[in-house]
């Protein structure tokens, strides 16, 4: 088996999608990956946890086995279930036990969207025991070295009845992500899509002081993958007021009342 720094080198610039740095994360990432701990990634919707996550893993040279999960994903949806194939009833492994089974990263994306019994089955994987007991077969498999389970949430949408434990956030390693500098955001908005810098620029400023904006009710800011499809719109030739209206606006809200007041908000930053 390869370890890690093997299939770092092994892995080519072509095969690794683009990711821009915002500090030590690949660091953290590789250490926590060679040290066999869990990762936890915190931060708002479409600031590149995602990517991130799929960056790391082609530099590790390692299948990734996303989950995005929702109000209706069980422990079953992610260990496996019996079903009925040929007239025989046979068991097949969920996305968690594939992973665990034969290596890689297992990704799920927005666990608080789970139900509560999903956490459970995480928690023999993210300690020292590293293993899977799997109830309905009879089986315990032990993780391999080379796998490592990573989950992310926003915290931004946090309730009562939608939040981790903080007996399972201690079980992981955490980096908070937010949105990039406003000098990387344009770099990654410009390596997207194509647009020169200076309209890349122009948009990432225009985020930014949509972020910053008071008395608007938005329940999220305007995230960077916005922008990118703003930027795609203008590099396919779109009117300026189009692609924001398409991409920023109508995304942010469906409150006619907002949509105006957001709207009124750009055109005064934009002149």
């Amino acid at each position: 088996m390869r370890d890690a720094a093997q299939a770092a080198e092994a892995a080519t610039t072509a095969d690794i999608p683009f990711y821009v740095p915002a500090g030590s994360e690949c660091t953290l990432f590789m250490e926590a990956h060679r040290h066999r701990l869990p990762l936890l990634l915190k931060g708002p919707t479409g600031c590149g946890k995602t990517r991130f996550v799929a960056h790391m893993a082609a530099r590790l040279g390692l299948p990734l086995h996303t989950v995005s999960c929702h109000d209706d994903l069980t422990a079953a949806d992610l260990t496996g279930r019996y079903l009925l194939k040929g007239g025989e009833t046979v068991w097949v492994d969920g996305p968690l036990t594939r992973a665990v089974r034969d290596g890689g990263i297992c990704y799920l994306d927005e666990v608080v969207e789970a139900r509560k019994d999903v956490t459970v089955v995480l928690h023999p994987l993210t300690d020292d025991r590293r293993v899977m007991p799997l109830d309905r077969t009879g089986e315990l498999i032990e993780a391999p070295a080379n796998f490592m389970l990573v989950v992310s949430y926003n915290p931004g949408y946090q309730n009562v009845l939608k939040s981790l434990k903080p007996s399972t956030r201690q079980r992981f390693l955490a980096l908070d992500f937010g949105y990039p500098k406003p000098e990387l955001e344009a770099q990654v908005v410009a390596s997207e899509t194509g647009v020169d810098h200076d309209t890349a620029a122009m948009l990432v400023g225009l985020a930014h002081r949509i972020r910053g904006l008071k008395g608007v009710d938005l329940e999220e800011a305007v995230s960077t993958r916005l922008l990118v499809y703003c930027a795609t719109l203008l590099k396919a030739g779109r009117p300026l007021d189009e692609a924001v209206r398409a991409a920023i606006i109508e995304p942010l809200s469906d409150e006619a009342d907002v949509k105006d007041g957001l709207a009124e908000a750009i055109a005064a930053i934009l002149g």
